[in-house]
């Protein structure tokens, strides 16, 4: 059994969110959460948010233990970047992309 859960639309970029991702990839459920609560980037609240989604996800409608726990999957894709623009010398325009990002995590139960 699996459970999984997706944040969609989150204002970062996946590149960032794909660092962290990399760390918990593979790790026991509660391992991956002391991994990402002491981690010093921003992707590694966005991620840890989901984390606990499809843990409680996993718990309440698949009736799945906890301590079993891992993560199979764990991804950052890119979602719509928003497009603002800023000024620049000699009245040219420069655009900035404001990016973001869809993130998911699978959590499975080992045998």
């Amino acid at each position: 059994m699996e459970a999984k859960a997706i944040a969609k639309h989150v204002r970062i970029s996946p590149r960032k969110v794909q660092i962290v991702a990399d760390l918990v990839r593979g790790k026991n459920v509660d391992e991956a959460l002391a991994i990402l609560k002491f981690t010093p980037r921003k992707g590694a609240d966005k991620l840890e948010k989901v984390l606990k989604s499809a843990v409680a996800n996993a718990e309440n409608n698949f009736d799945l233990d906890r301590d079993n726990l891992y993560i199979s999957e764990v991804y950052a894709n890119q979602g719509p970047t928003l497009k603002r623009w800023r000024p620049r010398a000699q009245g040219r325009a420069f655009q900035i992309r404001k990016r973001t990002s869809h993130i998911g995590v699978v959590v499975k139960e080992r045998e």
